[in-house]
């Protein structure tokens, strides 16, 4: 039996490789990379609504006007998925039409493998043409992307509010606490509470909270009760209500980035006079700055704007009618209400003063 030489070695790879790369052509010439894309968005794109109704029922009451967002977004994909599906079927006819010849030659080259000097030109050649189809195939698929990228990136940014508010809900309906009458929730983030300001191994882990009127952080997490050789042989599911501050307490909201590669998020809240604590940082699983803007809006009461259904006015007047000195010693008052409280306590005296 002869061995190949070094030549025919060579020659052979790189025919393997060329029939490897008009496989892919075959495919990709029906830019189904792209229609994939497109029915993705599709089904995105149907499920907004479905989706809003569903967070509105759970409780999620702000950012009013999702649902006009979400109707836009759904009237302007009537308009634009025609004209993409128009595009891909134009371009995937032009990318086909434009492989038949090199398929062609790769079977004439295939019918020679064995004949070096009869395969090598025409490798050269279909190498030529390969090279040139699969530019024109980037360069379809870029010219398609280019008519819906903002478009999708649109969809996309609402999807992931959605998918945010989603999981504020459930970790609300675990939650070891009621949130109070009227009040709702905002956000919530996977956290650690840095104690110290720098992360510690033990610090709590948990779920931060914001809603209109409160900020609350909750570990819940498993921690080990028991080691054998350093091997953890018993845990225990801690879950329990650590942090709870008024949010009208916030006085100034800063971020960091944190860890080796600067890509850990951090907030830092700095609390006016009567709170518990006079600052908490926070590490957190999500955009800072995003939730700095939050903190801010809520303490500002923007988020009241926003309610898909406003707070009553017998509410609102009960807070504004509240006693501000205590009648039993006589003291000032000076805490903060929160809508859904009935009753709130001296703390000179004790007493307990009904709203």
């Amino acid at each position: 039996m002869n061995t190949p030489s070094p030549l025919q070695q060579q020659l052979s790879s790189e025919i393997h490789t060329l029939n490897t790369r008009v496989r892919s052509l075959q495919n990709n010439v029906r830019l189904n990379s792209l229609r994939d894309s497109l029915e993705d968005l599709h089904t995105q794109l149907n499920g907004l609504l479905p989706r809003l109704a569903s967070v509105r029922s759970r409780g999620y009451v702000f950012e009013k006007g999702l649902e006009s967002q979400a109707e836009a977004l759904v009237k302007q994909w009537q308009t634009l998925e025609p004209s993409l599906q128009q595009q891909l079927t134009l371009q995937s006819n032009s990318l086909q039409a434009s492989l038949r010849p090199i398929e062609m030659q790769m079977m004439q080259l295939n019918a020679v493998a064995s004949n070096p000097a009869a395969a090598r030109p025409l490798l050269m050649s279909l190498k030529t043409n390969i090279e040139m189809l699969e530019d024109k195939i980037s360069a379809a698929e870029q010219s398609i992307r280019g008519m819906y990228d903002a478009f999708a990136q649109t969809v996309f940014q609402l999807a992931r509010r959605l998918a945010d508010i989603e999981y504020m809900l459930t970790q609300l309906a675990e939650a070891s606490f009621q949130l109070l009458p009227t009040e709702a929730g905002i956000a919530a983030v996977k956290a650690v509470w840095c104690r110290m300001g720098q992360e510690q191994k033990d610090d709590p882990k948990g779920v931060l909270f914001l809603t209109d009127q409160r900020i609350l952080f909750e570990q819940k997490e498993e921690i080990t009760t028991k080691k054998v050789l350093f091997i953890a042989t018993e845990k225990q599911k801690v879950q329990r209500l650590l942090i709870e501050i008024p949010v009208a307490l916030v006085d100034t909201v800063t971020t960091s980035k944190a860890g080796f590669l600067k890509n850990e998020d951090h907030i830092h809240i700095r609390f006016q006079p009567g709170a518990p604590y006079s600052n908490l940082q926070f590490h957190i699983w999500q955009d800072c700055t995003l939730w700095q803007g939050w903190l801010n809006r809520a303490r500002s009461k923007e988020f009241d704007q926003e309610r898909v259904v406003p707070i009553d006015e017998k509410v609102i007047e009960k807070i504004k009618s509240a006693p501000t000195e205590c009648p039993s010693c006589g003291a000032t008052l000076d805490v903060v209400i929160l809508r859904g409280q009935e009753s709130i306590q001296c703390e000179y005296c004790g007493s307990v003063i009904r709203l």
